[in-house]
């Protein structure tokens, strides 16, 4: 399935989050099942406002810990906790509170690097984790927190417009950089897993001659 656009994303993603939502009511010990929801629920904060995005990554984290304390050493569940935090701390405007995120995210991605030491995403995920409190100080800096992280739109007089234009596109790559690529990958694992789900049973292998 071939994701053209924002649209065919959302779609995708809302159709993921209720097939999940049912298999719980049916299964709520499905960890792979968690772990599906909370992918599903993470693309979909994107499309939200900040308030909103912020309470449905807070419910794409209790799903994953829900995961975990069914199965502890699920690893994509781990990561997927860490790129949860790493969202949420984006979202926040003030270094101070961002930092815990940054801090249980890059725990996370270091347990799921323990338990799967050969997944390069998963070793990428740790390496950039270090840096994420350097980039938020850096979007917050450049003036992007207003609007990025949730604090209102930007007042800035006429005469400041194209500096702050050049300010907030620099920060918004240096913010893609770091988050993109780990929200893409989300949804991913998400994708990939519901496909999976959606996929009838492999026939049983011919009788040895």
């Amino acid at each position: 399935m071939e994701m053209s656009n924002d649209l065919d994303r959302l779609l995708f993603f809302e159709q993921a989050r209720k097939i999940s939502e049912a298999t719980y009511a049916s299964n709520p010990l499905d960890a792979d099942n968690l772990t599906r929801w909370a992918g599903a629920l993470l693309e979909l904060s994107q499309f939200q406002s900040v308030p909103d995005s912020q309470k449905m990554i807070q419910d794409a984290i209790s799903k994953l810990e829900e995961a975990l304390s069914i199965n502890p050493r699920k690893h994509d569940a781990l990561w997927c906790l860490g790129n949860a935090q790493t969202s949420f701390a984006f979202l926040t405007n003030k270094e101070d509170e961002a930092r815990p995120y940054f801090e249980k995210a890059a725990q996370y991605f270091q347990q799921a690097v323990d338990e799967d030491p050969s997944n390069d995403i998963y070793l990428k995920s740790l390496e950039i984790s270090a840096k994420a409190p350097e980039l938020h100080q850096e979007i917050i800096k450049h003036g992007l927190g207003q609007q990025t992280l949730g604090a209102g739109p930007s007042t800035s007089t006429s005469s400041n417009s194209t500096k702050t234009a050049t300010k907030n596109k620099t920060s918004s790559d240096l913010k893609y950089d770091i988050c993109g690529w780990i929200i893409l990958a989300v949804g991913i694992v998400a994708w990939v897993g519901f496909a999976k789900s959606q996929m009838p049973p492999s026939p049983p292998p011919p009788p040895p001659l």
